[in-house]
């Protein structure tokens, strides 16, 4: 069982990344980013930039991993462990690279 919260970076079904933060409540209340691309790949210093915004940032020693899914149709994302900040700006749930 992932440590939560736990960002992931993930295509989306729109095809496009998108950054969730899974907080162990309800997906619908997940903060997310749309970054409205399939190419680049959103680099790590975007990515850090999001979570920040979103109120998160990496846990201390932390690092973005790659994983899979075990589901029949594989799915490959990012993922890396999460804390709260204490003050952050809100990002819409879509819109374009930070």
């Amino acid at each position: 069982m992932a440590l939560l919260p736990e960002a992931r970076m993930v295509v989306d079904a729109s095809g496009t990344w998108k950054l969730v933060v899974l907080t162990g409540y309800e997906p619908l209340e997940w903060p997310a980013y749309d970054f409205g691309r399939i190419a680049p790949l959103p680099s790590v210093a975007e990515r850090v930039a999001v979570l920040a915004a979103l109120g998160f940032t990496a846990r201390e020693g932390a690092a973005w991993e790659w994983d899979v899914t075990a589901t029949p149709r594989r799915i490959v994302y990012a993922k890396v462990p999460v804390r709260p900040v204490a003050e952050h700006a809100a990002v819409p749930v879509s819109g374009g690279a930070v």
